[in-house]
């Protein structure tokens, strides 16, 4: 079964999340804070969402999602920043039913795409993705302004303010 996460959820979500940076040998970059993830997706201002995949009463897997804008097509998407099975759970379905959900939200929601992104050496996830017809952006590359250098450009000032 797949449903829409509640306020109850997070932290199965966190452990999901630990799960999943474990898996990709990123544990020891996360700085998740249950309270803040709370308020992000269940605070006043929602910055995403969580689809979660259940199997006899258990959580099994999460998709956590937000809207992203493409200019070119003149239209709404998803970016989907986690898609994680538990390893026992996989083999299962689970993912493609995700997926399929969060298909069926983007073409509810009038979105063009679907997007997300994937680590070079997760081969099993790249395979799993390419039968899904999802195609690789080798022509783009991923920036990222984190920490230190994200505060430093907030501080500067290119042109004087009115």
């Amino acid at each position: 079964m797949i449903r829409p996460a509640t306020a109850a959820d997070v932290p199965v979500i966190c452990n999901l999340i630990r799960a999943l940076a474990d898996y990709e040998k990123l544990l020891h970059l996360v700085e998740l804070d249950e309270s803040r993830l709370r308020e992000h997706l269940f605070g006043a201002t929602r910055y995403a969402e969580v689809l979660l995949a259940e199997e006899a009463g258990e959580v099994v897997g999460f998709a956590l999602f937000f809207a992203n804008y493409s200019t070119f097509l003149g239209q709404p998407g998803i970016y989907l920043e986690d898609l994680f099975v538990k390893p026992e759970q996989r083999g299962k379905r689970h993912g493609k039913a995700l997926l399929a959900e969060l298909a069926r939200l983007a073409v509810e929601r009038g979105c063009g795409r679907l997007e997300w992104s994937v680590l070079n050496w997760n081969e099993p996830a790249i395979r799993f993705y390419q039968t899904l017809g999802a195609e690789a952006m080798d022509e783009w590359t991923v920036y990222r302004l984190s920490g230190e250098p994200l505060e430093k450009l907030a501080q500067t000032i290119p042109f004087p303010q009115k």
